[in-house]
């Protein structure tokens, strides 16, 4: 068994040390809102937030995070920073499909939470996760929004 915090609860898992955090939260926890895209790393569907920092789950093995706080999207909404945030998305409109919104929301809260008045040069920096729609423009300007109502 593998205890890890996820969304302020303590949660015991039986899985193998190595089981990447994205399949413990999805088949063992139910917590879908957290997406399959790429399993390399790359997309960032994945993202999650450990100790505050942005990771995409899907090559995070669950012992690693053991005694960290993990939040996901089921819980950004409690986060001031997070409910902030998906009022701009919703306000702007910001998904078309959404497949990838979990995870440009959770690095958007990542960000917004180390640099609450972030520059263009900061967004680009921080929002390195992959939108097929195209909706980057719509993304920088949800953070540029909540960052404003701060």
């Amino acid at each position: 068994m593998i205890e890890i915090t996820v969304n302020g609860a303590p949660r015991q898992v039986d899985v193998e040390a190595d089981t990447p955090l994205l399949w413990v939260l999805r088949d063992t926890l139910g917590l879908t809102g957290t997406k399959y895209g790429c399993g390399v790393a790359q997309c960032g569907a994945c993202t999650v937030l450990v100790d505050g920092a942005a990771m995409r789950s899907c090559q995070v093995p669950v012992d690693s995070v053991a005694g960290q706080r993990i939040t996901t999207i089921e819980s950004v909404e409690a986060d001031p920073v997070g409910a902030k945030l998906v009022a701009a998305w919703v306000a702007l409109d910001v998904p078309q499909c959404g497949y990838c919104q979990s995870g440009q929301l959770m690095a958007a809260t990542a960000l917004l939470k180390e640099t609450p008045k972030p520059s263009e040069a900061d967004i680009a920096v921080a929002m390195t996760n992959l939108c097929r729609c195209g909706t980057y423009n719509m993304i920088a300007a949800g953070i540029r929004q909540a960052a404003d109502a701060a």
